[in-house]
């Protein structure tokens, strides 16, 4: 039988997981979210092998959400805005937290676009979205070859994108380390990753073998989407 001082013990506990656990439910929730890639990892191959692709979102993506998580648990009511708004304003946070948001508030910015914009067959774009490319970069296979010869200047670490502007107008530029075009007041219509974590695996050193096969597995419909919202005002990163 129970004596007097193991129910008082026992009643003490589950007093104290009455206490606990409303408590613990009502945390607030991280404000950053790592979304699952939108395709099997195996996708992208054989250009972007599945061990790579893994590792890349599970891993180096992960990190930049959990540090940008880390970063809010800080305080401040900044991390309830949009991303590309944080990332557009980031004079406004806080001197102790800004590179660390700079830094992993570009990493998760950069890759959820990343993701989005891969999983397809390459080939060329159609409609509007050509049109534009023809226009402003010189046609889809100049585009390409500029895209790649400012990917392999990228000196370390680094991303190239194509930018786009709300009346359509794209525009080649190169970023170093995790910075967004976001935080230039810009978009990105499209981007590729030059970390070496993004290619060493398959290509160890060889960039530009890298660059090029990269447009094998890039989603046109999804960037012609992203072309369209962009015009529309509604892309955000």
């Amino acid at each position: 039988m129970l004596n007097r001082r193991h129910v008082l013990t026992g009643l003490g506990a589950v007093a104290a997981a009455r206490v606990v656990g409303p408590a613990y439910a009502q945390a607030p929730a991280a404000p950053f979210k790592l979304d699952p890639l939108p395709y099997p990892a195996n996708k992208n191959e054989p250009h972007i092998d599945a061990q790579t692709m893994e590792i890349h979102h599970d891993r180096h993506h992960a990190a930049y959400v959990n540090n940008l998580n880390t970063a809010a648990a800080q305080g401040g009511d900044w991390a309830a805005k949009p991303l590309h708004e944080i990332l557009g304003n980031l004079n406004a946070l806080p001197d102790n937290i800004r590179t660390l948001v700079r830094n992993n508030g570009g990493g998760h910015a950069n890759h959820s676009m990343f993701w989005q914009i891969m999983g397809g067959s390459g080939g060329e774009p159609a409609g509007e979205l050509k049109s534009a490319i023809a226009r402003d970069l010189g046609g889809v296979q100049k585009m390409q070859d500029d895209f790649n010869a400012a990917g392999g200047r990228v000196f370390g670490s680094g991303w190239v994108f194509v930018t786009v502007a709300p009346d359509g107008k794209l525009a080649l530029v190169s970023k170093p380390n995790q910075d967004s075009p976001l935080m230039d007041g810009q978009r990105a219509l499209l981007g590729n990753d030059v970390w070496e974590h993004a290619y060493y695996l398959k290509y160890q050193n060889r960039r530009p073998d890298y660059l090029k096969a990269w447009w094998n597995v890039v989603n046109w419909q999804k960037i012609g989407e992203r072309y369209a919202a962009a015009k529309a005002g509604q892309l955000t990163i």
